[in-house]
């Protein structure tokens, strides 16, 4: 065939199928929404000069010194004034565990403000995550629940209301399953019941060492500007704390990380499902492309939990803060009734 003339034949095909994309995308919103979040993080990284890390306001924090395990840091809006700090009468405390890679800040800024005003709200950076425990021990989720477990003693809070956000999830099923006690409802977010079904998740857990190495390097830091220019598109008024979101999602320790990743791969909560006895509820993130719904659905099938709905991906907390911090505290009113 003539070079030339297929040259032309090729081109034409690309307008066509490009004109053919385009309509396709115009058609559809799912496709116009994800056309912008991949056109978004095409662009070049910001070389602007950084702004101060001014944090979102948050409930005090200190640091909690935990006998034979070690030191957390943990948000408490029980040391606010009583009068401004929830803790209504009747109602039990919540306990959040954030997800993975990230700190309980980064996780449920969006939801303090929210919970409360009826309730004591207690949270905890896991174990290499954030301003978390530092070990030599090998990460493990049990040993992050019984972090959990041994801060509600210390504080002599419990039964509580544990809230679990992806890896959290985990982490509050094994506390459940290991100090059944202390738990009085368990509401689970953007979580499964194992991430080991499918070849799919089999091969994207397996490259946790791969996720290490990009971590100690630094050359995740371009990813971590272009999820927060995506995110910061998504929900304008997170503008302000660009810089702040920017210093938390740095923080933890890569070895811990990508060993918290290497036990989601391995982690398997459908045997112990069966054995919860509280209520239960599922705020479903419904346009999850890291936790499909039919997962989390799944798990509010095996766990008996009501199903509650929010409009977002797994970044929901961030980027449909209010939303998902109105359902968060629907999702909880269900599960913790007076005591």
């Amino acid at each position: 065939m003539n070079v030339g003339r297929t040259a032309k034949l090729l081109a034409v095909g690309g307008v066509v199928a490009g004109t053919a994309a385009a309509a396709a995308v115009a058609a559809s919103p799912v496709l116009r929404d994800e056309a912008r979040r991949l056109s978004r993080r095409a662009r070049p990284r910001d070389r602007r000069q950084p702004d101060a890390p001014i944090p979102p306001p948050l409930p005090p924090g200190r640091v909690v010194d935990l006998p034979g395990r070690g030191e957390v840091f943990v948000r408490d809006t029980g040391t606010l004034d009583p009068e401004f700090s929830g803790d209504t009468p009747g109602l039990p405390p919540v306990l959040l565990l954030h997800g993975w890679t990230v700190s309980a800040d980064l996780n449920f800024f969006t939801s303090f403000d929210e919970l409360s005003p009826a309730y004591r709200v207690v949270a905890l950076d896991h174990r290499g995550h954030g301003r978390g425990l530092r070990s030599e021990q090998p990460f493990s989720l049990e040993d992050c629940a019984d972090d959990a477990a041994a801060l509600l003693r210390h504080l002599g809070l419990g039964p509580a209301v544990v809230v679990g956000y992806s890896m959290g999830g985990a982490i509050a099923l094994l506390l459940c399953h290991r100090h059944p006690a202390l738990v009085a409802g368990i509401v689970f977010s953007g979580t499964a019941l194992e991430w080991q079904e499918s070849a799919k998740d089999r091969l994207v857990w397996r490259g946790m060492s791969v996720f290490e190495v990009a971590l100690r390097n630094g050359t995740g830091d371009g990813l971590v500007e272009r999820v927060l220019r995506e995110t910061v598109a998504d929900s304008p008024t997170l503008e302000s704390y660009r810089a702040w979101l920017t210093g938390e999602f740095h923080r933890g320790y890569p070895t811990d990380l990508a060993g918290a990743g290497r036990a989601l791969s391995a982690y398997d909560g459908r045997p112990l499902a069966a054995g919860v006895h509280v209520p239960c509820a599922v705020v479903v993130t419904t346009r999850d492309q890291l936790v499909p719904p039919r997962k989390q659905r799944q798990l509010a099938q095996a766990t008996r939990a009501r199903i509650f709905e929010v409009d977002g991906d797994h970044l929901a907390p961030l980027n449909r803060g209010p939303q998902f911090a109105a359902t968060l505290r629907t999702a909880i009113d269900h599960v913790a009734p007076a005591r």
